[in-house]
């Protein structure tokens, strides 16, 4: 990296809210976020934002006339960036870059649509622009009124933190000194479930709402677990990227890794996460891998995908491990949302000096500072990213 990079702010909507006070409070507590209701005729578990935080979504679709035919991937992406800019003290005419990305776009609006096209066999009107991928940072762009660049792309589970690698490439080039970056995603549809169980991966046992018990229906990061407990869940996450390390930076990028492996299979990565290896030692460069204190893990909650990327993070580090979290226990796998969901937290632990674990897995020591913090994301397709974060 050429220059160095500050994140000056992060602001997300998600299960755990919408603020970082919200988030940090509800990470302090052991009590997770997954519910089960009913989509049309398909019951499952999952993770959605609160009542409080959809009233906000819902007068955000009221504010403006335009807004009304937008699907919750837009608007959470827009009420995320309106915090994330707030918080960085940016405004539109600093025209900073966009880049936003979703795993699954305007799914509730294009199956909606669809359902209307069986029915009538025609189209709305607004079938096409409001389900298109790129209506994402476009939308954002324009509630925040800036003319920056703007990106919209998918990259499967990895998305937001491919964001990040964009936001940090226009800076290294010169052609932009500020990103907006990050993921948005409203995948819980009866349609997206049913994908989800399809593949075999989805947590089956029902839940207690906030239950501190023996329930925690997503195991991420249980390596003994038997079967698979991927759990969906919903929201936007934002960070503010800045060239050089600014005085108000939350925290800087000391590294970023990527790499894509030959997969064997449709949805699955090699047993010791070779692309995983790859990222994490990009990442790394000349850093001593003991400087590492925390990996914020990507850990979808599944047996091959914990297990494999457990593997690679001994590959690379062999006997002094980091300390291994994760937050989709609690929150559930959002897909493209997660990796900068996992960067949020990752802020979080670094600010208040306290390492957040997972409660149902062995107690793990303390580290005794928080310094650097290594972030994780991996999707379809074998695509991971990892990003080193430095206090």
């Amino acid at each position: 990296m050429y220059k160095p990079i500050s994140i000056t702010a992060v602001a997300s909507i998600s299960p755990l809210g919408t603020s970082l006070s919200e988030a940090w409070n509800n990470y302090k507590s052991p009590q997770h976020h997954i519910s089960e209701n009913t989509f049309q005729n398909i019951t499952a578990l999952v993770a959605q934002i609160p009542e409080t935080s959809q009233k906000f979504i819902e007068t955000l679709r009221q504010s403006d006339n335009k807004y009304k035919s937008l699907d919750n991937t837009v608007l959470y992406a827009m009420y995320a960036s309106r915090e994330a800019i707030k918080n960085a003290g940016w405004n539109g005419s600093d025209n900073f870059g966009i880049n936003i990305g979703s795993s699954r776009g305007a799914t509730h609006l294009f199956e909606t649509y669809y359902d209307d096209f069986l029915k009538n066999n025609k189209a709305q009107t607004l079938s096409s622009p409001t389900t298109t991928l790129g209506n994402i940072s476009s939308w954002v762009a324009h509630d925040l009124q800036t003319q920056g660049p703007e990106i919209s792309h998918s990259i499967t589970c990895s998305t937001a933190l491919h964001a990040m690698l964009n936001g940090i490439a226009w800076i290294n080039s010169g052609m932009c000194n500020k990103f907006l970056v990050g993921g948005s995603e409203a995948p819980l549809t009866a349609f997206t479930i049913a994908q989800m169980q399809a593949l075999k991966v989805y947590a089956k046992q029902k839940a207690t709402l906030y239950a501190i018990e023996k329930s925690y229906p997503c195991r991420a990061l249980d390596l003994n677990k038997t079967k698979n407990t991927m759990v969906l869940g919903e929201g936007a996450s934002m960070a503010c990227l800045e060239v050089g390390e600014t005085k108000n930076a939350l925290a800087i990028i000391k590294g970023f890794g990527y790499a894509t492996e030959i997969l064997e299979h449709n949805i699955s990565i090699s047993s010791d996460a070779v692309c995983f290896q790859k990222s994490m030692q990009m990442t790394l460069g000349d850093t001593n891998p003991e400087e590492v204190d925390v990996i914020v893990m990507h850990a979808p909650g599944t047996v091959k995908g914990d297990l494999s990327e457990y593997n690679a993070i001994n590959k690379i580090f062999c006997n002094k491990t980091p300390k291994l979290t994760t937050n989709k226990w609690k929150v559930g796998h959002s897909f493209g949302t997660s990796g900068m969901l996992s960067i949020e937290m990752a802020i979080l632990m670094l600010q208040h000096q306290e390492f957040i674990e997972v409660p149902f897995i062995e107690k793990q020591k303390a580290p005794r500072q928080i310094k650097n913090i290594l972030v994780n994301a991996v999707g379809f397709g074998g695509n991971a990213v990892s990003i080193l974060l430095s206090k």
